[in-house]
């Protein structure tokens, strides 16, 4: 099956992608308008699309013998210069298909790449890329670079009979080991800062990528994060301190998001980015309720937080851009599905407070507040009560400094224990 698409980019490329047969035609649609989607993502023009009904992949060419000439004919008529596959090739896949097509065969996996690369901003971001582009170039060596792979002996060489392939790998192996190493570094500097932010509690906005969560980590927190109608606009995390409803100050997080088929080595690669996640208090997990594949983003994001060991933590389902929906039925039947879930525009504040409110009442149930006056001798003591819990109040009186403090559920035994004379009232 062949769909003509018409676009206006850069370099002009085919998709492909093999299907069940009987696969539901809507849903395989809308997997590749993500996937073209990713495309202009990356700046490029898709012409065509080529779809392919197979029980499973071809293990030779992906997409059969036979549609492989269909697939070169194709390429000649729209002049393109590569061919975008929806999943990830094999080595020996992407060889094959270069030599029969003569362009450049690009899957999935090496198109999110480059969009990372072209995204990232930090010097995180840019080591965990870099990272991932290597961990996904190394099996595929033998194919790009067969120029390379004369053999040559000499001074600085393993020695005689070495490949340069081999050479080459060998250097990207230890590119890796000092990119791991690095990235360690960066999360040993994390680890220090987000011990110093323990007293606080902290949400994470999670989700698939584009449902708005960088606007709603603005609307929230007053942040400037970078905002686009583009996929994986926010690569780095941002954390900002916001005041909830009942005066508290929490911190909210917003990284980057995820996707169907989101390649295992770039999330092993963004742990550390994804560890505010990993270490937030409760998860506030964003929904565009207005792509039809709503229910597939849910899934995918809830099987990834479940690969990151995070999937048995408090969850907020929040569904965004809900001023979009045209038709009113489907708000009740989203309430109906989703009990408990929160509606909201985070473009236009719309029934943000709620969401704040759903948060505080979380905050409520964490601990308990404590109001405690301690004697100026002891003011070592008052030090420490900052590490303990969130500092709400502090007055220096003639007596001593009175201090109302909330403390965490998992603290309150050193309150209880080590600070129990001080306390004056709780609530």
């Amino acid at each position: 099956m062949i769909e003509q698409v018409t676009s206006v980019e850069n370099e002009r490329g085919i998709i492909a992608s093999v299907v069940r047969k009987g696969a539901d035609r809507n849903e395989v649609t809308e997997h590749l308008d993500e996937l073209e989607f990713l495309a202009t993502t990356a700046n490029v023009e898709i012409a065509a699309r080529l779809i392919q009904e197979r029980e499973r992949p071809d293990l030779a060419s992906y997409i059969g013998r036979g549609k492989v000439q269909e697939l070169k004919q194709l390429v000649e008529d729209n002049k393109a210069a590569f061919v975008l596959f929806d999943d990830e090739l094999s080595p020996v896949q992407i060889r094959n298909l270069e030599r029969e097509l003569e362009v450049k065969v690009i899957d999935r996996s090496a198109l999110i790449l480059d969009i990372f690369a072209h995204r990232a901003r930090t010097v995180e971001a840019r080591t965990q890329v870099e990272l991932a582009q290597l961990q996904y170039l190394m099996p595929r060596l033998s194919r790009m670079w067969t120029h390379l792979s004369k053999q040559y002996g000499g001074v600085g060489t393993k020695g005689p009979g070495e490949t340069q392939i081999e050479t080459d790998r060998r250097i990207i192996r230890y590119r890796i080991q000092r990119l791991k190493e690095k990235l360690r570094e960066i999360d040993q500097q994390k680890v220090v800062q987000r011990k110093q932010r323990q007293s606080q509690i902290r949400f994470a906005l999670v989700g698939y990528t584009n449902a708005g969560k960088s606007t709603l980590m603005n609307h929230i927190t007053g942040a400037d994060v970078y905002m686009e109608d583009k996929l994986f606009a926010t690569l780095d995390t941002t954390v900002r301190q916001f005041t909830l409803p009942g005066g508290q100050t929490a911190l909210l997080s917003d990284t980057v998001g995820f996707i169907r088929k989101l390649p295992a080595h770039l999330i092993a690669s963004f742990r550390s980015t994804l560890a505010e996640s990993i270490e937030a208090d409760m998860l506030i997990h964003l929904v565009d309720c207005t792509n039809p594949m709503y229910t597939e983003h849910i899934a995918v994001v809830r099987e990834t937080l479940a690969g990151l060991n995070i999937g048995d933590k408090p969850v907020l389902l929040v569904f965004n851009k809900i001023d979009a929906l045209e038709d009113r039925e489907q708000v009740s039947a989203l309430e109906y599905e989703y009990p408990g879930c929160i509606l909201l525009s985070a473009a236009t504040g719309y029934n943000v407070r709620s969401l704040l409110s759903a948060m505080q009442l979380y905050v409520d149930g964490l601990g308990s507040d404590y109001s405690m006056l301690i004697p100026y001798k002891n003011m070592g003591d008052v030090a420490a009560l900052y590490s303990v819990g969130e500092i709400l109040e502090r007055t220096d009186g003639d007596d001593g400094v009175e201090i109302h403090l909330r403390v965490l559920r998992e603290k309150e035994h050193l309150i209880q224990n080590k600070y129990a004379e001080y306390i004056r009232a709780e609530s």
